[in-house]
């Protein structure tokens, strides 16, 4: 097998600042941990606790992993615990939702797609040290963002007042790029699993990506703007909610621009053949 056949389960994270990536996810499944609190209902305090719980929980790691200059053994442990028991938490609260035992102002799927975050930051934690940059993997990670970004869209959409109809036109058009992105990043996996020696096609849609995701960094970065000067009718439960998906956003453009740079070992000009 040659070096350009290599392939891998995931995208070459060890390449990588390891402590930007943990403090990075540790933000994140902090606010998700408020996101869950301020949606569950009145009348389940217990669960609101249990929220509560969670974001002091990650609020303190967040503090470490901020004051110090490298990752720590031991706090790496603490923070796999500590996602383990999120997504153990999520799933329960999806259980609850899909059999009708509890409602409340979150979405069934949106639980499902901060639990997947949330999974995916546990995976890097489990072999961050590890460099892999495979084809299919980093196809593979396309299509894990591709499909966060798509959905952040459809959240929008069902957040915004009926009346602000231009963002609602934005968002859908917005929201029918992104689906067929996604859509073509499996296409373009499934065909990775053949493991050519070049595919300029790859590189194309990977430029194609970084363009779009931008307009969707932006269209984020501005909807946020609205909803701190009181500008926006919506049922966004804070600001933070939309400055937290841009971030997302933010985060997908500096892998794009990894992927990027790994992806010339499969970029060929058939001209000079």
């Amino acid at each position: 097998m040659t070096e350009n056949q290599a392939s891998a389960q995931s995208i070459g994270l060890g390449r990588r600042n390891p402590i930007m990536e943990v403090r990075f996810w540790v933000r994140i499944l902090k606010e998700h941990s408020l996101f869950i609190q301020l949606g569950l209902p009145a009348s389940r305090p217990d669960l609101i606790a249990e929220a509560k719980t969670f974001y002091d929980l990650f609020q303190g790691l967040q503090n470490q992993v901020e004051s110090r200059p490298a990752l720590d053994p031991v706090v790496l442990d603490e923070i796999r615990r500590a996602v383990e028991a999120l997504i153990a938490f999520k799933r329960a609260l999806i259980r609850l939702m899909v059999q009708c035992q509890m409602t409340s102002q979150l979405y069934p799927l949106l639980l499902a797609h901060i639990t997947r975050e949330a999974v995916h930051f546990l995976e890097f934690l489990q072999c961050y040290v590890t460099i892999k940059d495979g084809l299919v993997a980093i196809l593979a990670e396309q299509s894990f963002w591709l499909r966060q970004m798509k959905e952040h869209i459809e959240f929008i959409i069902a957040l915004l007042d009926p009346s602000e109809r231009e963002l609602l036109a934005q968002s859908q058009s917005l929201r029918v790029v992104f689906s067929g992105l996604l859509e073509t990043a499996r296409d373009l996996e499934s065909m990775a699993e053949a493991q050519p020696e070049t595919f300029n096609t790859v590189i194309r849609f990977t430029e194609d990506v970084t363009k779009r995701v931008t307009e969707l960094r932006n269209f984020k970065a501005a909807a946020h703007e609205l909803a701190i000067v009181c500008r926006l009718l919506s049922v966004v439960p804070t600001p933070l909610l939309l400055d937290h998906i841009r971030r997302e956003a933010d985060k997908f453009l500096e892998e794009l621009s990894e992927m990027r740079e790994m992806l010339r070992r499969w970029e060929a000009d058939p001209r000079r053949a």
